[in-house]
């Protein structure tokens, strides 16, 4: 998952190879010569726009409302009406810093054989529309939150933004570096919520967002590797950087921290008042462990791409995951 280079091709609904000029068969879903170049309609322009603000990604910002559930403090219509704004005002930030980096990167996508596809890149937008919608939309956000949200609330929108476009710029190409930028940018999602609410944050909650971030976002980068090794120009310049193995020590050093933090924090404080009710909260320590396991099945596969695709795709960590649900659900009922 980085945050700001998602591919948003479709192949080929048939599956069947093309021919080039040459008489050879490229391969299934891939153009044979470069960009698939769309005409420019007021229809195709907007929802070319619409497109590059990646509507699939939008999920990530329901992370928004992760300290406020945790917290018990979800359900007041004070706390839905500001949650529901942070979200937008969020989703509009991060929608700023697609339009920008597809106009920046409109060139180098149209050279590969995925991203040549983007709106942008295959000229359904033009790149001075991607630029001035991304900067409206960056402008924008932290305007309105400025004036309908707690004052920390635009400063995290600004710094997202800052640290969004540095990574769009030079951040995404320093080793290291581009899986904090990216995992930074998931624990900024989570805290914004409680920022918005002004709910203290709890150190393991923080600890345990971090790095299940880092283990998705590590996860992803090592299933790229996997998948496009031996592919020249298909991927991510940086991935070339980094091994195989090292991006497992990283999933899996995450993963274990994750895990830790999360069981010290169902362990911690909050005993469930009434007699004979279950300690839900530190039954929710099995599910969540089911869960890193199961998604880790996907990783040591080099299949665990979009966290979203992963979860809905397999039904037990979907199931999972909701288990997990109604058990910390009735854990901070009782509370």
């Amino acid at each position: 998952m980085t945050e700001t280079a998602h591919a948003g091709a479709e192949a080929r609904a048939d599956g069947s190879a093309e021919t080039n000029l040459h008489g050879q068969r490229s391969r299934p879903g891939r153009p044979p010569h470069g960009p698939v170049r769309v005409p420019v309609t007021p229809a195709g322009l907007v929802k070319g726009l619409l497109r590059t603000t990646r509507p699939k990604q939008w999920v990530k910002n329901t992370l928004v409302i992760a300290a406020p559930a945790a917290a018990g403090q979800l359900f007041s219509v004070h706390a839905l009406v500001r949650l529901t704004l942070t979200f937008v005002l969020f989703t509009a930030c991060a929608a700023a810093v697609y339009l920008i980096n597809d106009a920046r990167d409109a060139e180098a996508d149209r050279a590969h054989p995925v991203k040549c596809r983007r709106p942008v890149a295959a000229g359904q937008v033009p790149v001075p529309v991607a630029y001035t919608a991304g900067a409206v939309l960056a402008v924008l956000g932290p305007l309105l939150a400025a004036r309908l949200t707690p004052p920390l609330v635009p400063a995290l929108l600004i710094a997202y933004l800052a640290m969004q476009l540095a990574y769009c710029v030079t951040l995404k190409h320093v080793l290291v570096v581009d899986l904090v930028v990216v995992t930074t940018g998931f624990v900024m999602r989570a805290v914004i919520g409680g920022v918005a609410l002004g709910i203290p944050l709890s150190r393991w909650f923080l600890i345990t967002t971090g790095f299940g971030a880092l283990f998705m976002v590590a996860a992803k980068r090592y299933s790229e590797a996997v998948q496009m090794a031996g592919t020249a120009g298909a991927t991510r310049a940086l991935l070339t950087e980094y091994t195989t193995g090292y991006l497992r020590f990283v999933w899996q050093l995450a993963a274990g921290v994750a895990v830790l933090a999360y069981c010290l924090w169902a362990l911690e404080g909050h005993r469930t008042p009434a007699a004979g009710l279950l300690p839900w909260r530190q039954l929710s320590m099995v599910a969540f462990i089911l869960a890193v396991l199961r998604y880790a099945v996907f990783a040591d596969r080099g299949t665990a791409g979009e966290p979203e695709d992963v979860v809905l795709r397999d039904r037990a960590l979907a199931l999972i995951g909701l288990a997990w649900l109604a058990m910390y659900g009735l854990a901070v009922a009782h509370w």
